[in-house]
């Protein structure tokens, strides 16, 4: 007599709870600039903002480098969050 085929185990996994969504983090000062590992796309545009408006500060807001200004501080900005240091931040 011929051996039924076992039917093959159905495997059920358990999922993990979800995470709770995060407190909105108040603003922080220009002078005090914290670089954090992970921070909403507002913040970071919010450090990039500050970053280059020093950049043409130091330079005595002359027109005509304003992109530059932005690209230099969004660089300045990922690198301090890469890190997760604020070797970067200006005070």
């Amino acid at each position: 007599m011929p051996r039924e085929k076992n039917p093959e185990p159905t495997i059920t996994r358990k999922r993990a709870p979800r995470k709770q969504a995060s407190q909105p983090v108040a603003e922080v000062p220009v002078t005090e600039i914290q670089y954090q590992a992970f921070v909403d796309p507002q913040q970071r545009a919010s450090l990039i903002a500050t970053a280059a408006y020093l950049r043409a500060q130091d330079r005595g807001f002359q027109p005509g480098h304003e992109l530059e200004d932005w690209l230099a501080a969004e660089t300045e900005v990922d690198a301090g969050l890469m890190r997760g240091t604020a070797d970067s931040a200006r005070a």
